[in-house]
């Protein structure tokens, strides 16, 4: 699948961009400070003539910046296009999915849910590659014990947590004793 559209636009938290083809939507860049910088990073995507976005690309932009305003948002169906996704990447990206707005879980927990319960590190190698982070939602993965983690996005840590608060994140079933959710 060749991408056939790119678009930026503003949120709350940032600039983001998206990336689409006909099967689906193929690359999100969560919020950075600077257009140019998201331009950059998707302008490697996208090779040919830009596009204007269609309905349902407007409608999910739409959908993505009132998540940033702090709107309850749910994008579990959004079409994706997993073309060149490697199987085990894909089945954590399903996974992920699943899980609703202000609701974690753990690494470990994700692994064992997909029927990989030692995998944590490639785990987190995948979530790392996640081209579509927030509708893929691996923010909401955390490490054990409720401890936040790493975040590959522009902001990194910081970004993922103040997504969560946003969201009012509940740390995941852990030993009270032990969860640390330090936002």
């Amino acid at each position: 699948m060749h991408p056939t559209g790119r678009h930026i636009f503003e949120t709350a938290f940032g600039f983001c961009g998206v990336v689409w083809g006909e099967n689906g939507l193929s690359r999100l860049v969560l919020p950075s400070k600077s257009a140019q910088h998201v331009e950059e990073q998707l302008a490697t995507n996208l090779h040919g003539p830009v596009l204007s976005p269609p309905h349902q690309v407007v409608a999910l932009i739409a959908s993505i910046q009132r998540y940033f305003h702090g709107e309850l948002e749910d994008f579990s169906n959004v079409p994706l296009d997993f073309t060149g996704t490697p199987p085990f990447h894909r089945t954590l990206y399903t996974a992920m999915r699943r899980l609703g707005y202000g609701e974690t879980t753990t690494y470990g927990d994700l692994c064992k849910s997909v029927g990989f319960p030692t995998a944590a590190r490639e785990t987190g190698a995948a979530m790392g590659r996640n081209p579509v982070p927030l509708i893929i939602p691996c923010h909401r993965v955390l490490a054990a014990g409720g401890r936040i983690g790493g975040f590959s996005a522009d902001g990194g840590v910081r970004m993922k947590r103040r997504m969560l608060a946003l969201e009012r994140a509940r740390p995941p079933l852990t030993d009270p004793a032990q969860a640390s959710f330090p936002f």
